[in-house]
């Protein structure tokens, strides 16, 4: 494989305006219920007693920050390898695909990934994922996401490259460590965030936003 796509998310940019979402929605024509991108909202805190008066708690160490979560289009792809119908492969672009006319819904694929990414689709029976809008990237242009992100901090490119622009760490909370699947994923941490495995948030999602 020649190359490896790659998304770039930059933390403190990010509003959680969830435009990324509505565009991939619309692209798709996604139902209610499946969504390939996902903002997820990190919060977390403590309390402790006023100053002033003992009885009276206040909150210290507020933080919230957020994550445009997609497939990560893993060089280690789980979906792919526990995928009994052989579904789901990485094309020359590093891609990870699903071909819905192999798919046999069995969503093995979905209890393997660590991000979520494979969502069933109930109307036609199979999984579902983000295919990076290979077809917007044949005709020049760029993922739906991309373009619809109003802060401008979700970006594309080979993830060398942007490695070595950006870094490479990307185990923050709350996303799983990186070398479960080698995710090709690239972001820059908000700056109240907090380590994979050590976080002491909570997503403050709703359950349809997820």
């Amino acid at each position: 494989m020649a190359k490896q796509l790659a998304f770039y998310f930059d933390s403190t940019a990010c509003t959680d305006c969830k435009a990324c979402v509505i565009a991939c929605k619309d692209r798709s024509s996604l139902p209610v219920g499946v969504n390939w991108r996902r903002v997820y909202q990190y919060v977390g805190g403590s309390w402790m007693p006023s100053q002033y008066e003992s009885r009276t708690m206040v909150p210290i160490n507020v933080f919230s920050y957020s994550l445009s979560i997609a497939c990560m289009h893993c060089e280690k792809p789980l979906c792919a390898e526990i995928c009994p119908a052989k579904a789901i492969t990485k094309d020359e672009q590093g891609i990870v695909a699903i071909d819905t006319s192999k798919c046999i819904g069995c969503r093995y694929c979905e209890w393997a990934c660590p991000y979520d990414a494979p969502q069933f689709h109930e109307e036609l029976g199979v999984m579902t994922k983000c295919d990076f809008c290979k077809d917007l990237l044949a005709q020049g242009g760029n993922p739906a996401c991309v373009d619809a992100c109003v802060m401008r901090c979700l970006h594309y490119g080979e993830l060398e490259e942007l490695r070595a622009k950006y870094g490479s760490n990307v185990e923050i909370a709350p996303l799983p460590r990186a070398d479960i699947t080698l995710p090709a994923f690239v972001l820059t941490p908000h700056k109240s965030a907090q380590a994979t495995g050590e976080g002491t948030g909570w997503l403050d999602n709703l359950p349809e936003e997820l």
